[in-house]
């Protein structure tokens, strides 16, 4: 999984639900338009969709449920990338200029791409998480 396609998939399910939707839309279908236009209008009928959904999942405070979208949206611009893995900075900008600053500042903060390296030897242990996490280990002797 590509940093910038989770970061993007983020910002643009986060954009859905604000007043700039159609800004995003807009921005987020010309950049399949360049790179797939055959799909262009696809993309534009799916997003309509998915922002009612988005609108519910906030309004019933179902984060689990806005996550979903989220992965279901890394896909589609995952094979964007694959089609043409030059799009990398035109993802980022596109998710620095056009759908972050849509956002209120705490999301703004959730689509900035993190990369965690972990290295352990031994019987060493890591956890990594990009949330909150819950580490339950037994009792060691």
């Amino acid at each position: 999984m590509d940093p910038i396609t989770l970061a993007a998939a983020s910002a643009l399910v986060g954009a859905m639900a604000t007043d700039g939707w159609a800004q995003a839309r807009d921005a987020t279908v010309a950049l399949w338009r360049r790179v797939w236009p055959e799909r262009a209008e696809a993309v534009a009928a799916e997003l309509e969709l998915a922002r009612p959904r988005v609108l519910a999942a906030r309004e019933r405070h179902q984060e689990d449920r806005e996550q979903a979208l989220v992965a279901g949206w890394r896909v589609p611009l995952e094979d964007l990338l694959d089609r043409d893995p030059t799009l990398a900075a035109d993802l980022r900008r596109l998710v620095d200029e056009q759908l972050a600053p849509l956002l209120p500042k705490a999301e703004q903060s959730r689509v900035s791409s993190i990369v965690q390296n972990v290295t352990t030897s031994g019987h060493s242990q890591a956890t990594v998480a990009g949330r909150d996490v819950t580490v339950n280990r037994p009792n060691q002797p």
